[in-house]
């Protein structure tokens, strides 16, 4: 079993202290749960999180290549099309699983949160 702990650190402000306190106060509610009474919704939580972290490297390289110029008019309306079509999917399987974005934003332990 692993513990989180908060090391002392002299130079940390008691402000930084209090948010990582409320980090570890939060770190189990993001956790993905599977027990056998939740296994669908804890695996659509798991499918929406790795298509929305895809979705959104997919939207960052294309916000690269548009500004590198290498891609037409027409390249740039059919993929903002396709980028809006696709968020707009994710939002309705997440209201369709009852989830929301902090649900999908799983904590990687001592990585930090996915997203």
């Amino acid at each position: 079993m692993s513990e989180n702990k908060i090391l002392f650190n002299t130079a940390g402000s008691l402000d930084t202290i209090s948010a990582d306190i409320g980090n570890l106060a939060n770190l189990e509610d993001s956790k993905l749960k599977l027990t056998p009474d939740n296994a669908d919704s804890g695996l659509a939580k798991l499918v929406l999180t790795l298509v929305e972290l895809i979705r959104k490297l997919v939207e960052k390289q294309a916000m690269r290549r548009v500004d590198g110029g290498s891609l037409t008019e027409d390249e740039i309306e059919r993929l903002g099309e396709t980028l809006m079509k696709l968020e707009m999917k994710m939002e309705e399987l997440k209201k369709h699983f009852n989830l929301t974005d902090r649900d999908l934003n799983i904590n990687l332990g001592p990585l930090g949160d996915l997203m």
